[in-house]
This record gives C-alpha cells, sequence and structure tokens, in this order.
C-alpha cells in the first residue's frame, strides 16, 4: 500500500475522559503483533521515525531524558520517559504533556491505549493526527510500511481533514483547521 492508497476509515478510535476543564484523549486500537513488536515500535528511534509525530534522539525504553523533535517542525523538547515496563506500560512527558501508552495482550495481538492530555481546543486534531499515525504503524508492523504522515503533510491530507470534523463532532468542540 502507498499513502496515495490509504483511507483512515471513520473516526471511531477515540474518545475524552473529562475530569472539568482537564481532558485527555483515549485511543485505542488492536494490532496484530505481539506486545514484544509493538514495544519495539514505540521505543525504537528506526521505527519512531517511520510513523510517530516526532523523532527520538535516543530509545525511549527506559526512565530518563530523551530529546524529541517534531517531524518536518524546528521544534525540539526535552523529554521526560517517566515509565517503561516493557512491554506494557510506556510513559514520558512531551512539550508540557503527558503521553501514556498500554499494551494488553490480546488473542489476535495487541490492544494499544494511548492516554494524551491534550488542551481542549486541540483535541480533535489531536485524535486525528493518533488515529493517523497509530494506522500506520499498524502497516509498518504489517511490513508494509507507507511512510510516515505528519505535520504539515498530515494537514493537507484529506483524511486528516475529514477526521478533524469527525472527532470535533463526536467530542462537541469546534473544528480547528490549520
Amino acid at each position: 500500500m502507498n499513502l496515495d492508497d490509504y483511507n483512515p476509515g471513520p473516526a471511531s478510535a477515540a474518545h475524552v475522559e473529562k475530569d472539568g476543564e482537564n481532558w485527555t484523549l483515549v485511543v485505542v486500537k488492536n494490532l496484530r503483533h505481539s506486545p514484544e513488536q509493538v514495544w519495539e515500535a514505540l521505543t525504537d528511534p528506526v521505527h519512531l521515525s517511520q510513523w510517530a509525530p516526532f523523532d527520538a534522539s535516543k530509545s525511549l525504553d527506559r526512565v530518563g531524558p530523551v530529546t524529541l523533535s517534531v517531524a518536518g517542525m524546528d521544534q525540539v523538547s526535552a523529554t521526560e520517559v517517566t515509565r517503561a515496563d516493557a512491554p506494557n506500560i510506556l510513559e514520558y512527558k512531551w512539550a508540557g504533556q503527558d503521553l501514556r501508552w498500554k499494551l494488553e495482550a490480546t488473542n489476535d495481538g495487541t490492544r494499544l491505549t494511548l492516554w494524551h492530555n491534550i488542551d481542549r481546543k486541540f483535541i480533535a486534531m489531536g485524535a486525528a493526527g493518533w488515529h493517523i499515525c497509530i494506522d500506520i504503524l499498524g502497516f509498518l508492523l504489517d511490513g508494509d510500511p507507507v511512510g510516515r504522515l505528519v505535520a504539515e503533510d498530515a494537514l493537507r491530507f484529506n483524511g486528516w481533514q475529514h477526521l478533524n470534523k469527525e472527532y470535533s463532532q463526536l467530542f462537541g468542540v469546534e473544528a480547528q483547521s490549520w
């Protein structure tokens, strides 16, 4: 498959957990691969560079500092991996936001859950972006890498625009455009 043939499908992979004004994006995806394979893709800089919205200066598989650079932009963030319990839980702070990945073995592979506290104004954009990134992660794990679709390239992608509008409606927020 290539990106020209990719269709991200409907906005059904995410929901929001609300605690007053604090909103957390929750993305859930079932992958056909073992937790160990998914863990490697979540932590290894080479794998991250093929699907994630950032590049990592080193592996995220250990607690401690790491630098994350937003792909396609000049935004660099000093990051702290706060928990790395392979192949189950990965937690880190990125640009002042908390991310938590949980991997659960299933009969068919792995149930991946991401919690990301994103500003409410941008939560639908984040859902659309993570939806696409995690789809691309699945292709990579299938041995059919399609290339990373992030930053301005993602914003121009019709599938992202469609997801952004759908997630905005689903979450009850105003759709943001770039």
